[in-house]
């Protein structure tokens, strides 16, 4: 069975250049929007090869950390209004922030993440998916569902 794409012709945006940081990102346990950025930028897409960045689903602008209470946001824009790879994405996101943090830190980290509000035509119900650990673990058990996460989180280290 063959799906057609979701949204065929994507609008792709230059990649933007790095900023190099003098300091050490991890010198300390402060995190800034910046460096969740720089981490997750990079992520491709689920239906195209393009980055999250160059889709302008991410931005630096959609990332907020709030240290002092240890929570990090990060709000995400899919390409249209009825894109079935939200909930995808959104696991992406997670997945691969489990991976930047060291094990001290992640314990009292809240991390939530959530479609902007009113990019998806299904946003309550993706931002409850995204956000239940327990339907998080479940849909990582899945071997198909684990295989295109790790292929979007890993795509350009290959």
């Amino acid at each position: 069975m063959t799906l057609g794409l979701i949204n065929a012709n994507p609008v792709v945006h230059a990649k933007k250049e790095r900023i190099a940081r003098s300091e050490d990102p991890h010198a300390d346990d402060a995190v800034d929007p910046l460096d969740i950025y720089d981490f997750v930028r990079d992520i491709r897409d689920p239906e195209h090869p393009y980055s999250l960045e160059q889709l302008s689903v991410l931005s630096e602008e959609s990332i907020t950390v709030d240290d002092k209470l240890g929570r990090i946001l990060i709000t995400f824009t899919p390409t249209v209004q009825h894109c079935s790879m939200a909930t995808v994405i959104g696991l992406c996101l997670r997945v691969k922030l489990k991976h930047c943090f060291p094990p001290h830190y992640k314990s009292s980290l809240q991390v939530d993440i959530k479609v902007s509000p009113g990019s998806h035509a299904d946003e309550e119900s993706v931002n409850k998916q995204l956000n239940d650990k327990e339907r998080v673990a479940a849909a990582m058990e899945n071997p198909n569902l684990r295989q295109l996460v790790d292929e979007c989180i890993y795509s350009n280290e290959l």
